[in-house]
């Protein structure tokens, strides 16, 4: 563990970037999780105040309720990173069930997995949310999650079917099976150690996907929440507000597409880290 720790502090010395992107993931994730006591959220009407320009008062000017804009950013990042994390959670989750139970099993139950694996590789993934959307009645985060995870899934299932397939051919796997282990102690204790390089940025990457997804169709109406979040803001301001034509309410529009980009840049940078920790190879170049 404290070697581990050491050469990820090694990697962001050689590679300072990486450790812009993680203090930018850190700030969302804080500000995700302390939203409310920090800036309470008031959805009250204010018709006096309604799409003013940026001011001391409110850094980003105010919506077309009369609301602080910059809080709405706030308290609309906790949505978006709530679906970002589950998404990813869930969707790494499954993968790796799929993934290791393919490669180690075989036979029959490879094959079966692999070709719902294909099938969802080969279903174009936004007509597939497009459908399933239309027939989930519910706008909570949870209802987004499991539309967005079953379609992430299989990529990363793939990957980790390859290498499992790798995996099963190596000297230590068979050693271990010579020595009679379990098939419980060679997947967990001595298999899965080195899918990790594969799950960490696999699950950064649907992590991302899921943000991004997430805020589009909310800005398209196809996903609407319960909650305030970027894609209903985009979605307000453009289509509501004219923010596309009005120097008044341009925040309104830009401030959460700064944000979905410092998250994707953070991402890009996370995993250029993460390359670097656990490829030998870029260490020594």
């Amino acid at each position: 563990m404290i070697a581990a720790v050491g050469t990820g502090i090694a990697a962001l010395r050689r590679y300072p970037g990486a450790a812009f992107g993680v203090v930018v993931l850190s700030v969302f994730t804080a500000t995700a999780l302390f939203a409310d006591r920090f800036f309470p959220w008031n959805p009250m009407i204010h018709p006096d105040r309604t799409l003013q320009g940026p001011s001391w008062e409110h850094i980003l000017g105010t919506d077309y309720a009369g609301r602080d804009i910059f809080h709405s950013l706030v308290h609309g990042t906790r949505s978006v990173m709530e679906i970002g994390a589950l998404t990813a959670v869930v969707s790494t989750v499954i993968a790796i069930c799929v993934g290791m139970i393919s490669g180690f099993a075989r036979g029959k139950v490879d094959i079966v997995l692999m070709r719902i694996t294909d099938i969802f590789l080969t279903i174009p993934s936004l007509p597939l949310i497009i459908v399933l959307t239309a027939y989930v009645q519910s706008s909570g985060v949870f209802a987004a999650v499991a539309i967005l995870s079953v379609t992430f899934w299989a990529g990363l299932a793939r990957a980790i079917r390859a290498q499992m397939l790798t995996l099963t051919e190596r000297d230590f796997v068979e050693a271990a099976r010579v020595l009679g282990l379990s098939r419980r102690h060679i997947i967990f204790r001595e298999m899965l150690p080195n899918l990790v390089p594969f799950i960490a940025i696999g699950f950064i990457g649907f992590f991302t996907n899921a943000i991004f997804a997430a805020v589009g169709l909310s800005l398209l109406g196809l996903l609407p929440l319960d909650s305030s979040n970027w894609g209903q803001m985009l979605n307000i301001a453009i289509n509501g507000v004219g923010a596309l034509y009005s120097t008044d309410t341009v925040a309104y529009l830009v401030a959460p597409i700064i944000c979905i980009v410092l998250i994707q840049l953070a991402a890009v940078l996370c995993t250029r880290w993460l390359e670097d920790i656990f490829n030998p190879r870029i260490r020594a170049r």
